[in-house]
Protein backbone atom coordinates (compact mmCIF):
# COMPACT_ATOMS: atom_id res chain seq x y z
CA UNK A 1 0.00 0.00 0.00
CA UNK A 2 1.35 3.41 -0.94
CA UNK A 3 2.00 5.80 1.97
CA UNK A 4 -0.64 8.43 2.62
CA UNK A 5 0.40 11.83 1.30
CA UNK A 6 -0.71 14.74 3.47
CA UNK A 7 -2.38 17.53 1.49
CA UNK A 8 -0.52 20.86 1.48
CA UNK A 9 -1.67 23.53 3.94
CA UNK A 10 -4.33 25.88 2.60
CA UNK A 11 -3.26 29.48 3.21
CA UNK A 12 -5.03 32.84 3.24
CA UNK A 13 -2.80 35.92 2.94
CA UNK A 14 -4.13 39.11 4.55
CA UNK A 15 -2.14 42.28 3.88
CA UNK A 16 -3.16 45.71 2.60
CA UNK A 17 -0.12 45.82 0.29
CA UNK A 18 -0.80 44.03 -2.98
CA UNK A 19 2.94 43.56 -3.54
CA UNK A 20 3.22 41.57 -0.30
CA UNK A 21 0.18 39.43 -1.13
CA UNK A 22 1.45 38.70 -4.64
CA UNK A 23 5.01 38.01 -3.54
CA UNK A 24 4.01 35.68 -0.72
CA UNK A 25 1.57 33.86 -3.02
CA UNK A 26 4.32 33.23 -5.58
CA UNK A 27 6.75 32.05 -2.91
CA UNK A 28 4.29 29.63 -1.31
CA UNK A 29 2.76 28.20 -4.47
CA UNK A 30 6.23 27.58 -5.91
CA UNK A 31 6.90 25.43 -2.85
CA UNK A 32 3.76 23.35 -3.13
CA UNK A 33 1.59 25.26 -0.66
CA UNK A 34 -2.00 26.03 -1.66
CA UNK A 35 -2.85 29.75 -1.40
CA UNK A 36 -6.65 29.93 -1.37
CA UNK A 37 -7.05 33.70 -1.30
CA UNK A 38 -5.75 37.16 -0.52
CA UNK A 39 -7.45 39.84 1.60
CA UNK A 40 -6.69 43.56 1.47
CA UNK A 41 -8.06 44.49 4.91
CA UNK A 42 -9.10 42.93 8.19
CA UNK A 43 -12.81 42.77 7.46
CA UNK A 44 -12.18 41.02 4.16
CA UNK A 45 -9.80 38.61 5.89
CA UNK A 46 -12.48 37.61 8.41
CA UNK A 47 -15.08 37.08 5.69
CA UNK A 48 -12.74 35.07 3.49
CA UNK A 49 -11.51 32.95 6.39
CA UNK A 50 -15.08 32.09 7.32
CA UNK A 51 -15.95 31.04 3.77
CA UNK A 52 -12.68 29.42 2.69
CA UNK A 53 -11.72 27.78 6.02
CA UNK A 54 -7.93 27.98 5.47
CA UNK A 55 -5.51 25.98 7.60
CA UNK A 56 -3.19 28.96 8.05
CA UNK A 57 -3.72 32.72 7.80
CA UNK A 58 -0.79 35.07 7.26
CA UNK A 59 -2.14 38.22 8.92
CA UNK A 60 -0.67 41.71 8.72
CA UNK A 61 -0.96 43.58 12.03
CA UNK A 62 -1.75 47.02 10.66
CA UNK A 63 -4.64 46.98 8.20
CA UNK A 64 -7.63 49.23 7.48
CA UNK A 65 -11.21 48.64 8.68
CA UNK A 66 -10.25 45.97 11.23
CA UNK A 67 -6.67 45.65 12.46
CA UNK A 68 -4.89 42.32 12.26
CA UNK A 69 -5.20 41.42 15.93
CA UNK A 70 -8.97 41.92 15.99
CA UNK A 71 -9.32 40.06 12.69
CA UNK A 72 -7.27 37.18 14.11
CA UNK A 73 -9.47 37.09 17.22
CA UNK A 74 -12.64 36.91 15.12
CA UNK A 75 -11.21 34.22 12.83
CA UNK A 76 -10.05 32.03 15.71
CA UNK A 77 -13.39 32.40 17.48
CA UNK A 78 -15.12 31.08 14.36
CA UNK A 79 -12.51 28.45 13.47
CA UNK A 80 -10.33 27.39 16.44
CA UNK A 81 -8.45 24.88 14.28
CA UNK A 82 -7.08 27.64 12.06
CA UNK A 83 -3.50 28.79 12.67
CA UNK A 84 -2.68 32.49 12.43
CA UNK A 85 0.80 33.91 11.85
CA UNK A 86 1.04 37.64 12.45
CA UNK A 87 3.10 39.62 9.91
CA UNK A 88 4.93 42.81 10.81
CA UNK A 89 7.62 45.08 9.39
CA UNK A 90 9.20 45.62 12.79
CA UNK A 91 9.46 43.48 15.91
CA UNK A 92 6.70 45.46 17.63
CA UNK A 93 6.77 43.91 21.08
CA UNK A 94 3.65 45.74 22.29
CA UNK A 95 1.60 43.41 20.11
CA UNK A 96 3.24 40.14 21.05
CA UNK A 97 1.47 39.33 24.29
CA UNK A 98 -1.97 40.28 22.98
CA UNK A 99 -1.55 38.15 19.87
CA UNK A 100 -0.33 35.07 21.74
CA UNK A 101 -3.02 35.42 24.40
CA UNK A 102 -5.78 35.50 21.78
CA UNK A 103 -4.40 32.38 20.09
CA UNK A 104 -2.00 33.43 17.33
CA UNK A 105 0.62 30.78 16.61
CA UNK A 106 3.46 33.26 16.23
CA UNK A 107 5.04 36.13 14.35
CA UNK A 108 7.06 36.62 11.17
CA UNK A 109 8.89 39.72 10.04
CA UNK A 110 8.01 40.65 6.45
CA UNK A 111 11.64 40.45 5.34
CA UNK A 112 11.55 36.69 5.96
CA UNK A 113 13.40 34.56 3.42
CA UNK A 114 11.29 32.51 0.98
CA UNK A 115 12.49 29.23 2.49
CA UNK A 116 11.70 30.40 6.04
CA UNK A 117 8.23 31.61 5.01
CA UNK A 118 7.28 28.23 3.56
CA UNK A 119 8.81 26.39 6.51
CA UNK A 120 6.90 28.61 8.94
CA UNK A 121 3.56 27.84 7.28
CA UNK A 122 4.23 24.10 7.38
CA UNK A 123 5.42 24.35 11.00
CA UNK A 124 2.31 26.02 12.40
CA UNK A 125 0.08 23.79 10.26
CA UNK A 126 1.35 20.88 12.38
CA UNK A 127 0.33 22.69 15.58
CA UNK A 128 3.73 24.08 16.51
CA UNK A 129 4.47 27.69 17.41
CA UNK A 130 6.60 30.23 15.61
CA UNK A 131 8.38 33.08 17.35
CA UNK A 132 11.16 35.03 15.64
CA UNK A 133 14.19 35.27 17.96
CA UNK A 134 14.07 39.08 18.23
CA UNK A 135 10.37 39.01 19.07
CA UNK A 136 10.82 36.21 21.59
CA UNK A 137 13.61 38.16 23.24
CA UNK A 138 11.43 41.22 23.67
CA UNK A 139 8.59 39.15 25.06
CA UNK A 140 10.98 37.65 27.60
CA UNK A 141 12.32 41.09 28.53
CA UNK A 142 8.80 42.34 29.22
CA UNK A 143 8.09 39.45 31.55
CA UNK A 144 11.44 40.03 33.27
CA UNK A 145 10.87 43.76 33.78
CA UNK A 146 7.27 43.41 34.91
CA UNK A 147 6.04 45.87 32.26
CA UNK A 148 2.34 45.68 31.41
CA UNK A 149 1.54 43.78 28.23
CA UNK A 150 -0.60 46.18 26.24
CA UNK A 151 -2.98 45.49 23.40
CA UNK A 152 -3.24 47.48 20.18
CA UNK A 153 -3.04 51.19 20.87
CA UNK A 154 -1.77 50.53 24.39
CA UNK A 155 -5.10 51.40 26.02
CA UNK A 156 -6.08 48.01 27.43
CA UNK A 157 -4.24 45.11 29.00
CA UNK A 158 -4.35 41.77 27.26
CA UNK A 159 -6.04 38.93 29.13
CA UNK A 160 -3.70 36.77 31.18
CA UNK A 161 -3.58 33.02 30.70
CA UNK A 162 -4.13 31.45 34.14
CA UNK A 163 -3.95 27.71 34.53
CA UNK A 164 -3.73 25.27 37.44
CA UNK A 165 -0.35 23.61 37.10
CA UNK A 166 -1.28 21.21 39.90
CA UNK A 167 -3.10 19.18 37.24
CA UNK A 168 0.24 18.20 35.72
CA UNK A 169 2.31 15.19 36.65
CA UNK A 170 5.97 15.87 37.60
CA UNK A 171 7.06 14.70 34.14
CA UNK A 172 4.51 16.94 32.39
CA UNK A 173 5.68 19.89 34.48
CA UNK A 174 9.24 19.14 33.41
CA UNK A 175 8.18 19.01 29.76
CA UNK A 176 6.31 22.32 30.04
CA UNK A 177 9.35 23.95 31.62
CA UNK A 178 11.61 22.77 28.83
CA UNK A 179 9.09 23.92 26.20
CA UNK A 180 9.18 27.33 27.83
CA UNK A 181 12.95 27.33 27.42
CA UNK A 182 12.47 26.84 23.68
CA UNK A 183 13.22 23.14 23.21
CA UNK A 184 11.66 21.34 20.25
CA UNK A 185 10.16 17.86 20.56
CA UNK A 186 13.38 16.35 19.23
CA UNK A 187 15.43 18.27 21.80
CA UNK A 188 12.98 17.33 24.55
CA UNK A 189 13.37 13.67 23.65
CA UNK A 190 17.15 13.97 23.84
CA UNK A 191 17.09 15.94 27.09
CA UNK A 192 14.69 13.54 28.84
CA UNK A 193 15.91 10.34 27.19
CA UNK A 194 12.47 9.60 25.78
CA UNK A 195 11.13 8.74 22.35
CA UNK A 196 9.64 11.58 20.31
CA UNK A 197 6.31 9.73 20.34
CA UNK A 198 6.31 9.78 24.15
CA UNK A 199 7.22 13.46 24.17
CA UNK A 200 4.34 14.22 21.79
CA UNK A 201 1.98 12.37 24.12
CA UNK A 202 3.17 14.44 27.10
CA UNK A 203 2.80 17.67 25.11
CA UNK A 204 -0.72 16.74 23.98
CA UNK A 205 -1.75 15.98 27.58
CA UNK A 206 -0.33 19.28 28.80
CA UNK A 207 -2.29 21.18 26.15
CA UNK A 208 -5.48 19.30 27.03
CA UNK A 209 -5.14 19.70 30.81
CA UNK A 210 -4.27 23.40 30.67
CA UNK A 211 -6.53 24.28 27.71
CA UNK A 212 -3.55 25.57 25.75
CA UNK A 213 -3.90 26.14 22.03
CA UNK A 214 -0.29 25.46 21.06
CA UNK A 215 3.35 25.99 21.98
CA UNK A 216 3.08 29.78 21.78
CA UNK A 217 0.64 29.86 24.67
CA UNK A 218 2.74 27.26 26.50
CA UNK A 219 5.71 29.65 26.37
CA UNK A 220 3.57 32.50 27.70
CA UNK A 221 2.30 30.31 30.52
CA UNK A 222 5.78 29.12 31.45
CA UNK A 223 6.87 32.73 32.00
CA UNK A 224 3.66 33.86 33.70
CA UNK A 225 3.87 31.09 36.27
CA UNK A 226 7.59 31.49 36.89
CA UNK A 227 8.51 28.05 35.56
CA UNK A 228 11.08 29.71 33.33
CA UNK A 229 13.12 32.86 33.86
CA UNK A 230 14.47 34.96 30.96
CA UNK A 231 18.03 33.78 31.45
CA UNK A 232 16.92 30.22 30.85
CA UNK A 233 15.35 30.84 27.44
CA UNK A 234 17.12 29.43 24.41
CA UNK A 235 17.18 31.50 21.23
Amino acid sequence: MAPTVEPPPRVLIADDQELIRTGFRLILTSRGIDVVGGAADGAEAVAMACSLRPDVVLMDIRMPNIDGLEAARLILAENPDCRVIMLTTFDLDQYVYSALALGASGFLLKDVTPAHLAAAVRLVDTGDALLAPTITRRLVERFASGEPRHSVGGDAAAPAIHRDLAQLTPRELEVLTLMGRGLSNTELAQELTLSEATVKTHVARIFAKLALRDRAQAVVLAYETGLVSPGEHRE
